[in-house]
This record gives structure tokens, sequence and C-alpha cells, in this order.
């Protein structure tokens, strides 16, 4: 992906080396469908420990909003998700102005080994995050190696889909799918709302799909922002973290009704079928009767 000295939002505060404090709750277990290593689980979801999410080009420069803000150590990582970030900004303004509907952006917090915010303290071990109480997204600038090492799935457009994703949830909020959703919740059990949290997850999937269309057809400086292996590197990283595949590498076996964010190929294939369409119309996950035959229909 073509990225450098491309346009930074201005929507990003660096929280980089500051402790997130004591108090609140802390965002390292517990929740919908949690099973034997809760992180696993809040990998690439909102967040919200108390919400649906709770499962899991100009070359401007960002006015980074900054406390006790670290050493340069991930300035290309800071650079890189603002200018993601941008392209964000731009795709969902346009499509929401297109149904002449109003969006709030969203705002992206960097920070390093743990942090505060409206849905409580989290840690690095949480992954990145959405909370609809602040509107915020939450990236651990590690994340990417973690990405990389942990998960086997490396490039700058891994990091794409999972900022892409993260602000697909941002959109759910924004359209009232996550209110809808919270209220579904407390007439449901927890096996059965489950069922509704591998929808919501899709949802963002499919959603990252449709930003990655939109990035198909833009260019910097007169070349194409896609790369070649940009959408297999965005593949990879959906593949890698599906409940399934989770589950079988952490205990050995999967349980089904545990599911929170679905498996390697719905992941995969509801990416794709954003990809294919780049539309909200094909998106609606809540009343697909399969999930796993999706991509080509």
């Amino acid at each position: 992906m073509k990225w450098r000295g491309g346009r930074q939002s201005s929507n990003v505060e660096d929280r980089s080396g500051r402790s997130a404090g004591s108090g609140g709750k802390i965002m390292a277990g517990g929740g919908i469908g949690t099973i034997v290593i809760a992180v696993l689980f809040f990998l690439f979801s909102g967040g919200d420990l108390n919400s649906v999410t709770d499962i899991l080009g100009g070359g401007q420069a960002a006015n980074y909003q900054t406390e006790n803000v670290a050493s340069d150590e991930y300035t290309e990582e800071k650079e890189f998700s603002a200018v993601v970030f941008g392209h964000l900004e731009d795709y969902w303004n346009g499509v929401f102005e297109a149904e002449q509907t109003t969006y709030q952006d969203p705002k992206l917090v960097l920070f390093t080994g743990s942090v505060q915010s409206a849905c409580g303290n989290a840690t690095s071990q949480v992954g990145p995050f959405y909370c609809p109480a602040d509107q915020n997204v939450y990236l651990d600038l590690s994340f990417a190696t973690e990405l990389s090492q942990k998960y086997g799935a490396s490039g700058d457009f891994a990091m794409t889909y999972v900022i892409a994703h993260e602000v697909g949830h941002h959109v759910q909020n924004e359209l009232g799918i996550t209110q809808q959703l919270d209220k579904i919740r407390q007439q449901v059990s927890e096996k059965e709302y489950n069922q509704y949290s591998v929808r919501l997850e899709l949802q963002a999937d499919y959603l990252a799909g449709t930003f990655a269309k939109y990035l198909q057809g833009k260019t910097y400086n007169g070349q194409p922002i896609l790369e070649a292996g940009d959408i297999e590197e965005a593949i990879t990283a959906a593949n890698a973290i599906g409940d399934d595949t989770l589950q079988k590498e952490y205990q050995g076996y999967v349980v089904p009704d545990s599911f929170t964010h679905g498996t390697s190929k719905q992941r995969v294939e509801w990416f794709n079928r954003g990809f294919k369409y780049g539309d909200l119309e094909h998106g609606d996950t809540f009343n697909e009767k399969n999930l796993d035959l999706v991509y080509g229909s």
C-alpha cells in the first residue's frame, strides 16, 4: 500500500508512553463468549465491557494531541495509522454524504502498554478495540509486530484491515446497529447472543472490505494506492483470527457455541464480499441465513 506522504488525519491522539492509571474496569477478561484465553476473543472486537461490542493524499501533518509521548520508536507506525485513518475519514464521509446522512468521525487513540477509555482500562493484551462510549478506536503501536510474529499476518495492509474493521464498528454505532443489539442482549441468553455477536463482527469485516474496494480505485501521485499482495495480506489477517483457528491453536478443540467473531472462513468470505461489492446493500449479516456461503453470491 502506498501511504507515505498521504494526508494524515487530525483526529489522532497520541498517548504512547502514558500510563492508563488505576481505577475503573480492566479490559483483560470476562465478557460475552469468553473461553479459555479471553484476550483472543477481544482481538478486532469493539471492546466495550458494557455493550454489544464487549465480545471484542496531500502530505498534511497530523495534529497529534500528546500526553507524555514516548520516544520516536513508533514514528512510522504513527504516521501510517494516521494516513489510513485519513483515508477512512474520506471514504465514510463520502458514503454517508451520498446517503444524505451525517457522519461523525471517530478518533484514533494510539498507546503503548495500557490505556484509559470510557469503556474502562485496557492493556496491550486486549488488542485493537472500538469504544462506543467515547467513539474512539484504540490501537497499541506494538500490535503490528504481534500480528506478524504471533499470527503470521505481516504487511501494511494487514494493519489497514485491522484499523478499517474497528472503524467499521464505529459505522455500526453511527447507524444505530450497536444500540439495537444492546437491547437484544438484555433479552437473550449468552449462547444466543454469541450468534448476534458473530454477525456484528462479520459485518465489520464486510465494511473493511468495502474500504479496500474504495482504495482500489484511488491513486497517489499518479500511482495506485493498492499494491500487489495487499488484499492477500488482509485475507491472511482475517484468516488468522477466526474463532475456530484461535481455539484450535490455544486449546486444541473448538466450541462453536462460544464463537463471538466467526470462523476463519466466514471472516475471509465477508471481507471478500465487501471487496467484491463495495456497497452497504450486500453487507446485511443479520438477515443472511448461511454465513458460510456468501462470497460469490
